[in-house]
């Protein structure tokens, strides 16, 4: 039987990098020798990005909270049980773009919908969480800047929030930094994208054993 493999996921608010760094995250790990399976939240399968569809539409301004909530860890579910769990199985490291974190900062955090946000989840997941989480920590004001610099890009219905709300899941991003137990390493991505990814190669290193490299 194959050695289970890493589960690794990249959080941050809109504009952090975060699709810079798993393209970087991929390349690398590739050449080190590991199979990546790179995938993203809310989405991954089918199902799962039916329901993205639904969650990000900006038309949808009546989505409750609760609701919202539930549909997010409804997607989860369908990616854990079928593509993230048989991956890992395989002994294929997965790299996904935001996994419960992202909801707990979202939902937990920024709709102010507590502690049920997280037991919802650990229903959705199993409990499983990733082995390391990459925090690309940058404010949400300039992350949002980014954003909107971003050719064609047409927001979406969490991106149209208000300044305040992507400040409360920005302070709810570093509360879940600081009580992850090591688990969440948080980076500063207001460098520049190789020197953000300087920072995130000396985690991966440490997780998978590699020789440390030079340049």
């Amino acid at each position: 039987m194959d050695k289970p493999g890493y589960f690794i996921s990249i959080e941050g608010g809109d504009g952090s990098g975060k699709s810079t760094q798993i393209q970087k995250i991929k390349a690398y790990l590739e050449e080190c020798g590991a199979d990546v399976l790179p995938t993203r939240e809310p989405g991954g399968t089918p199902i799962a990005e039916r329901i993205r569809e639904l969650i990000l539409d900006p038309e949808n301004t009546a989505m409750a909270a609760r609701a919202e909530m539930l549909l997010y860890a409804a997607a989860r579910a369908q990616h854990l049980e079928e593509k993230i769990l048989p991956a890992l199985a395989a002994g294929r490291t997965v790299l996904t773009d935001r996994f419960t974190d992202s909801s707990i900062a979202y939902q937990g955090y920024g709709r102010g919908l507590g502690g049920i946000v997280a037991e919802v989840n650990r229903i959705a997941t199993d409990g499983r969480e990733p082995d390391l989480t990459f925090f690309l920590n940058i404010s949400p004001k300039e992350g949002m800047t980014r954003k909107k610099q971003q050719d064609s890009h047409e927001l979406d219905r969490m991106e149209r929030e208000k300044a305040a709300f992507h400040e409360r899941v920005y302070q709810g991003y570093l509360a879940l930094a600081e009580e992850s137990g090591g688990r969440i390493c948080v980076i500063d991505a207001g460098q520049p994208p190789d020197a953000v990814f300087a920072e995130i190669k000396e985690e991966l290193d440490r997780l998978f054993g590699f020789a440390p490299r030079r340049g």
